[in-house]
């Protein structure tokens, strides 16, 4: 996803040619670039408040006259309402967000009843996260462009126009469920992408997991997931956010870009679809996972994900450094609290947790690992492996057993 040029709102002033030198020497040419920055940093961002029920509707209404919506910088915001903007024709049309096409995909109950549209905002995550509190549950923000877009472990996610940007709300009372819900996401997602594609007449599309919230088609990523939580009045309020390449190409790949391929030019994903069949699935998924725990959803998820079977290579360090003793380590699949569960050639189980994006990259088989263990952290790095595909280098990430 290629990095977006800021096209300032403001043109630079100019001085004369003539009156430049004398400027010049006395140092009174102004910096235009920081005006310029300044001038923008003050513009008022844009909140499109739609509703899919006249409940959505009054609750966007009472948002607005109460001018509650504010953004992480403290900058001003204009909320409007979709149904008295002025100029809806370009809202609805164009490379812009549809809201009325997605209001009538949508058939949830609970889940992206309540929207938030912007065309460019920093990031929606910030959106939903810092307005929590007064937005109700289930509630989305998209955005057509993102500038400060966020992945997991303060990873930057670019994110360029013809990507599907949104984040959600949603609340939960078990903390011992909570890190579990960002895989209902993934798995929801790849579910509403075939369902659009099968829809549509299009063939479905092989979207795989990447643990922990990676999405991956071809080989190259093509979306990530990042869930953050706070907690308040005994309940974690979550915010999810979701980034998927629908229709840009740069710098992996996109959706459209792979049916494309299989000859499926004159159709093409809208973002409006996919998100609406999102929240269908993601509705019907997170019931489920509430009433029942993840181990219901584990056979679905195991099927869309790429580890099942991969094995590891584990280089062992003894305590004084000197020795090291190599162990074989197969994904078994997910621990009850959500990491990965490997077992030894010997029968013997530990837990996996990352730190990093380059776990488990690559073919099945296995990537030499340097790990320490006594139950502390400690660094691995991907070194090679008996298979050429994988890296020859990959950054550190870490593990806890």
């Amino acid at each position: 996803m290629p990095c977006l040029t800021k096209t300032p709102r403001f043109l630079s002033l100019k001085c004369p040619h003539s009156n430049f030198s004398l400027f010049k020497k006395l140092n009174l040419i102004p910096n235009y670039r920081r005006l310029s920055a300044k001038m923008e940093a003050q513009s008022s961002t844009t909140l499109v408040l739609c509703g899919k029920s006249s409940e959505e509707n009054e609750a966007a209404r009472l948002l607005k006259i109460n001018n509650v919506l504010k953004l992480p910088d403290t900058s001003p915001v204009t909320a409007v309402l979709h149904s008295e903007a002025e100029n809806r024709e370009r809202i609805d049309g164009g490379d812009s967000f549809r809201i009325n096409s997605y209001m009538n995909f949508l058939s949830t109950y609970r889940f992206g009843k309540l929207l938030v549209y912007s065309p460019k905002l920093a990031s929606t995550h910030d959106v939903v996260s810092t307005n929590f509190l007064d937005l109700p549950i289930g509630a989305v923000c998209v955005a057509d462009v993102q500038f400060k877009g966020r992945g997991r472990s303060k990873n930057v996610w670019e994110s360029p126009k013809g990507c599907l940007l949104f984040s959600f709300t949603l609340q939960m009372e078990d903390g011992r469920i909570v890190p579990l819900v960002q895989y209902v996401v993934c798995l929801a997602m790849t579910e509403a992408i075939n369902d659009v594609c099968r829809r549509n007449g299009m063939p479905c599309l092989d979207v795989r997991i990447k643990w922990p919230n990676d999405l991956y088609l071809d080989g190259l990523k093509v979306g990530g997931i990042l869930c953050t939580s706070t907690y308040k009045d005994k309940k974690f309020n979550v915010s999810a956010g979701i980034g998927l390449n629908v229709n840009n190409e740069k710098p992996t790949t996109c959706l459209n870009a792979i049916l494309q391929r299989l000859g499926y030019v004159s159709h093409q994903l809208q973002r409006e679809d996919i998100v609406a069949a999102f929240f269908s699935k993601f509705e019907s998924f997170y019931d489920i996972f509430i009433s029942q725990g993840f181990q219901a959803l584990e056979e679905l998820y195991y099927k869309t994900w790429l580890h099942s079977g991969q094995r590891v290579i584990i280089q062992e360090k003894s305590d004084n450094q000197d020795q090291v003793s190599e162990n074989v380590v197969t994904i078994q699949g997910l621990t009850s609290s959500g990491y990965l569960l490997a077992a030894t050639e010997d029968g013997e189980t530990c837990e996996l947790h990352p730190d990093g994006n380059r776990l488990l990259d690559g073919p099945r088989f296995s990537t030499f690992i340097s790990i320490q263990w006594h139950f502390n952290s400690f660094s691995i790095s991907l070194k090679g492996s008996s298979e050429e595909k994988w890296p020859k280098e990959a950054s550190l990430i870490s593990l806890t057993m």
